[in-house]
């Protein structure tokens, strides 16, 4: 019987000869933590941006705080909708013979698992462009990057995501139950059809381009952030870009690490086609890894905050015996007033007074 297109029985042949087997309670409980960690350092996290967008209001964070809470929430939304279908898959003892007949649940946990995937992944890639355009190209980013243009980037980047996760819902094409028979995703055993494996090819180049951009991005960052540091010879006010590309390049870090296992894995599935011989077991480890990007990122938030380092900074230095050196480093003000210097020579007013000036000393 072709699963693919009889929705109604849609992958209940993978569990009559499934090869992957996993231990009930262990696995229950397993879930159960890792929904409630994720859920707690998300609902933590969304704490420490709203409070941070409450207190910094200028453009230059705001739009990153937005952006960074959206990551979060999807995240928390990810782990409470995907972790309570686990548990109840588990706690029914991988019955899904019995409590999905209509092949319902499954489309749903599919569908979830697609846009909760790929969602945080475009919002990191997000991030990154939104840091390089504020650091590259501050005049566009303060009179362009609006909270409203914000959030409209964030719809659209929800909406692209869904319309992925749904993409083979309209074309008929029914999420399968994977070999493990603990969750739902596209076809992954005895990959022929042209269409099974698009959707694993799509699903695996959409995460590594946002990689990539992310990587691109904040290469660009950084480079640019130490370059008008080492120009600069001002030391009044403060930045906040140096606190946010260290929080953007954990993310990149975390969502590398975490993501390629299970992106290389449902590559090699679609290239392979029916010749792949990734196991069930690869398949299931390379997914819980990139749960643990859903976990690790709130932790980015909690952890790398400017209050967090300096704190740390000096209990390590008071550990060494080192002794602390001025702490105002931290604030790494010199970016701020050059960035402010580098938008101010952008603008043509500023030019053309600066080109009066030797005149008028001249005329003097």
């Amino acid at each position: 019987m072709n699963s693919s297109k009889s929705p109604g029985l849609a992958g209940f042949g993978v569990l009559k000869n499934t090869t992957c087997h996993t231990e009930k309670k262990i696995s229950v409980f397993f879930s159960i933590i890792f929904m409630t960690v994720g859920i707690l350092s998300n609902s933590l996290a969304i704490v420490i941006l709203m409070k941070a967008y409450q207190r910094f209001r200028q453009k230059s964070k705001a739009s990153f705080l937005l952006l960074a809470s959206g990551l979060v929430v999807t995240d928390l939304f990810g782990h409470l909708i995907n972790g309570a279908i686990a548990v109840f898959v588990y706690a029914s003892d991988k019955d899904w013979i019995r409590f999905n007949q209509s092949n319902i649940l499954c489309s749903v946990f599919g569908i979830c698992m697609v846009f909760f995937g790929l969602c945080p992944l475009f919002l990191g890639s997000v991030m990154a462009v939104e840091r390089c355009i504020g650091v590259t190209k501050p005049i566009f980013h303060s009179t362009k990057m609006t909270s409203r243009h914000v959030k409209m980037m964030l719809t659209m980047v929800c909406l692209f995501a869904v319309l992925i996760a749904l993409l083979p819902i309209l074309r008929f094409r029914a999420y399968q139950i994977q070999a493990s028979r603990t969750w739902c995703f596209y076809k992954t055993e005895h990959v022929e059809d042209w269409e099974d494996r698009f959707y694993l090819l799509l699903f695996s180049c959409l995460g590594f381009l946002a990689l990539a951009i992310s990587f691109l991005c904040n290469a660009v960052t950084g480079i640019t952030l130490l370059r008008v540091k080492f120009k600069s010879q001002q030391r009044q006010g403060r930045s906040h870009h140096f606190e946010m590309i260290i929080q953007l390049l954990a993310i990149m870090c975390v969502s590398c690490i975490c993501w390629s296992p299970f992106l290389v894995t449902m590559a090699r599935i679609g290239i392979n086609k029916g010749r792949s011989k990734e196991t069930c077991e690869t398949i299931l480890f390379a997914l819980r890894m990139a749960t643990w990007n859903q976990i690790l990122d709130p932790w980015v938030y909690i952890l790398l905050r400017k209050a967090v380092l300096k704190n740390l900074y000096k209990i390590t230095s008071g550990c060494c015996g080192v002794q602390v050196v001025n702490l105002h480093m931290w604030e790494l003000s010199s970016i701020k007033n050059s960035l402010k210097v580098a938008a101010i020579s952008e603008s043509p007013v500023s030019s053309k007074q600066i080109n009066q000036q030797p005149l008028s000393s001249m005329g003097q």
